[in-house]
């Protein structure tokens, strides 16, 4: 089985990437969140530099709905060294959605196809897709089938819920099934696994996926790798856990300016891990009132202190 860390935007940047690897490991793919516009800034920049992302095998996501911009995102990409990219069509964000980029560029499949038919035309790296499996109905997943069989995709990564649905209610494994049936191209399941265990048929597991999908052998995790970071190796000490946390602080210490911008991407890990901290909701609570670095590192100590650490994770 071979296990990708979802791209996260805001999250699963560059600094995130490498205390992750550093301190866990088990990911063959990291994706880097989205990129969006064909002059890069210097955070976009930042975190596709090679030296950003030594020892891991990184691939650059893109979200547009043109072609040309696309295509010069692509080049500067390439320069860097990479050999792929990836097309976000997947993201269900409003904000994304509304300028038909992402899971809503789905909802205009002849505007799609055209874009298609010129970047693997004209674009020199290979290119995955990551996509949903329609806007608002099931039926439109098979006229998306037709068309990425079209193109040489290298990889199409799967998150069986419709646009709609964002990430609530449970997957429609029927529709990655479909896919298996008709598709020769290489395939990723994304959504919801937030266990490993090969015993446990129960929803969420990789029992559950593969019982249902045993063809299934590439796997894409977000969600479940940021409420337990230890889930690949099975690394869930407290203290290696309290390790990456002082590290991905002093990155964004280190790289952003001021307390309030490195404490937002702190907090908005902690939305993630704080649940694995079972009856400590008092405690997570200063870490989210927190206004500064010395209140958020005296809150932090609290916490790790506690005791209270389920190694489990929280929802999915």
């Amino acid at each position: 089985m071979k296990y990708y860390l979802a791209p996260m935007e805001g999250i699963t940047t560059y600094n995130f990437r490498r205390a992750y690897h550093k301190y866990y490991g088990g990911v063959d793919k990291y994706f880097t969140p989205f990129i969006t516009g064909r002059n890069l800034g210097r955070r976009q920049r930042d975190d596709i530099l090679p030296e950003h992302n030594e020892g891991m095998h990184t691939v650059p996501q893109i979200l547009t709905n043109r072609a040309d911009e696309f295509l010069s995102i692509a080049q500067i990409v390439g320069s860097y060294g990479y050999g792929s990219v990836n097309l976000n069509l997947g993201c269900p964000s409003g904000t994304v959605t509304a300028k038909k980029r992402g899971a809503g560029f789905l909802s205009v499949p002849e505007d799609l196809e055209r874009f298609l038919d010129e970047i693997f035309d004209k674009c020199s790296l290979k290119i995955s897709i990551k996509t949903r499996v329609g806007v608002e109905n099931l039926e439109e997943w098979d006229r998306l089938l037709e068309l990425y069989a079209r193109y040489p995709v290298e990889e199409l990564i799967i998150h069986p819920r419709l646009m709609r649905e964002g990430y609530g209610g449970q997957v429609h494994l029927e529709a990655f099934e479909k896919a298996v049936g008709q598709l020769k191209m290489p395939l990723c399941y994304n959504g919801d696994v937030v266990s490993l265990e090969n015993s446990d048929d129960g929803y969420g597991t990789l029992g559950w996926l593969s019982a249902r999908i045993p063809e299934v052998n590439t796997v894409m995790i977000g969600r479940g790798i940021l409420q337990r970071p230890g889930l690949l190796t099975g690394e869930d000490s407290l203290s290696v856990l309290r390790a990456f946390h002082d590290e991905v602080l002093a990155g964004y210490v280190k790289i952003m300016s001021g307390d309030t911008n490195t404490l937002y991407k702190m907090k908005d890990l902690w939305t993630f891990m704080g649940p694995g901290f079972e009856n400590s909701e008092r405690l997570l609570k200063k870490i989210r009132k927190a206004g500064n670095l010395s209140e958020y590192e005296a809150a932090v100590d609290a916490v790790f202190n506690c005791g209270c650490y389920s190694n489990s994770g929280g929802g999915r």
